[in-house]
């Protein structure tokens, strides 16, 4: 089906074409723009278009309802029925499914339900793309090299239904990482935003930023494994507490599968997590970190479920002054658990009540650690939501209030809820950019957060 078929026309044609008791389209269209650069020099830059058609049937049985999902991409005028049947197909030949629940129904059509896709292009970066160039002519002056990447993407996702709901969402997602070298490469340096539209990000400003950090990593210094003092940037709570909400879902933790069941049975939904005043919550409307204000499935799984689709979204605080407040639940883990519907979450806000800056933190340092970010992060055991990782771009040390050199990475092994509960300040809440998770999540804001004795539990070599 050529681009030029509005996206509703072939949702409201597959929900023609269905003879399933009940019918959900989800048509994605998606564009992108990407930039790339390595030696203070752009090397590609891109423009793609693409469409993906979901379609999910469900099937009323004996023993109840079942679904058959089909997703395909590049659906021509000649694929619409074959993936129409494909999905009811599937339900047919499915078992009844357990999430299984009646379709949405009631919520107010999207005005612009009929409009064409929005889409970004290389126009997103009229801005920025001065202000790079800018950037490599101070990092070449400044003998420092930049390498890195800017994507901007735009997805405007329909959804409509047997029942009636005709929904649309736009969302823009933009990713800025940039990376300082020494002309020898023994010296890097991070920094990474996350942007709607990359008129709020400077590359000047973070080249600047690097800058200093390569100067600290002049001085080397070797520190044991062991804990310390750490003070945790923005981007590294970040990437520990998305992947603490993943691990949140209220089924598995009634079933004593989670860190957030309670020991004999139960959850822990109204223990003190933490003595510090911090809420953790998520808003589709929070500015900046806009996303959608209603459930978009295209599967089901322990955190969402197709029978959902269309389902308002509202704001929900998973953690109120320290307190877990909510586990996420679909319609039917609801009612299996007995606590609110309390569907997933499209962006992660953590406020702690903290005015200071992350440079002021340092000045208030008396020794302790300084970290850029992490990454390759595993579990290790959920029961405790036990995570190791690594350290990466940069480490250092602080005393009396100063940086006065770069330590060796580390492997570290804590759990993001024990964290929590030893942590002895949180900074301003600022949005970040999650480097470990960016390519699936971006839209987060959180502090720096003061831990007194983050556990390195070994050094690591050559990250």
């Amino acid at each position: 089906m050529s681009r030029s078929t509005k996206p509703h026309e072939i949702v409201e044609r597959a929900l023609e074409l269905s003879t399933a008791d009940g019918c959900v389209v989800i048509a994605d269209e998606e564009s992108s723009a990407n930039l790339r650069w390595a030696g203070n020099a752009l090397t590609t830059n891109g423009v793609t278009r693409g469409r993906t058609l979901t379609v999910i049937a469900t099937v009323d049985g004996k023993e109840g309802a079942a679904s058959g999902v089909v997703s395909r991409s590049a659906v021509t005028a000649e694929d619409l029925e074959p993936l129409v049947r494909a999905a009811e197909a599937a339900a047919r030949g499915a078992g009844p499914a357990e999430d299984a629940q009646p379709l949405i129904t009631g919520t107010p059509a999207s005005p612009d339900f009929t409009d064409a896709p929005a889409e970004t292009g290389s126009a997103v970066f009229a801005d920025f793309a001065p202000a790079l160039g800018e950037a490599f002519a101070r990092a070449r002056a400044g003998g420092r090299e930049l390498y890195g990447f800017a994507n901007h993407e735009l997805v405007s996702t329909y959804v409509g239904t047997s029942t009636g709901l005709r929904l649309r969402h736009d969302q823009p997602n933009g990713t800025l990482e940039l990376n300082a070298k020494s002309p020898d490469r023994q010296r890097s340096a991070w920094a990474g935003r996350s942007t709607r539209d990359f008129k709020d990000v400077d590359p000047t400003a973070l080249d600047a930023e690097l800058a200093v950090r390569l100067g600290w990593a002049e001085r080397k210094i070797d520190l044991p494994a062991g804990r310390y003092e750490t003070l945790l940037p923005p981007t590294a709570v970040a990437d520990l507490l998305i992947y603490q909400m993943w691990s949140a879902a209220a089924r598995d933790a009634v079933e004593g599968r989670t860190v957030f069941s309670k020991p004999g049975g139960g959850t822990r939904l109204g223990e003190r997590l933490t003595d510090l005043p911090l809420t953790l919550h998520s808003d589709p409307n929070a500015p900046g970190l806009e996303c959608s204000p209603f459930v978009i499935a295209h599967s089901s799984g322990d955190s969402g479920s197709v029978f959902d689709n269309g389902l308002p979204v509202p704001a929900t605080e998973w953690i109120r002054d320290g307190e877990l407040a909510r586990l996420s639940t679909t319609r039917h883990t609801a009612g299996l658990t007995g606590l609110p519907v309390s569907p997933g979450f499209g962006n992660l806000i953590l406020d702690g009540g903290g005015d200071k800056t992350l440079d002021e933190m340092v000045a208030d340092t008396e020794r302790g650690l300084l970290l850029t970010c992490l990454w390759y992060i595993r579990e290790v055991d959920p029961a405790t939501l036990l995570l190791t990782g690594l350290t990466r771009d940069g480490v250092y040390l602080v005393e009396n209030g100063q940086v006065v050199g770069e330590v060796n990475n580390f492997r570290f092994n804590e759990s993001p809820v024990d964290l929590l509960s030893r942590a002895s300040e949180a900074g301003r809440t600022e949005k970040t950019l999650p480097r470990e998770w960016s390519d699936w999540f971006t839209r987060a804001a959180m502090p720096a957060v003061r831990i007194p004795d983050f556990n390195m539990s070994s050094v690591s070599k050559g990250v």
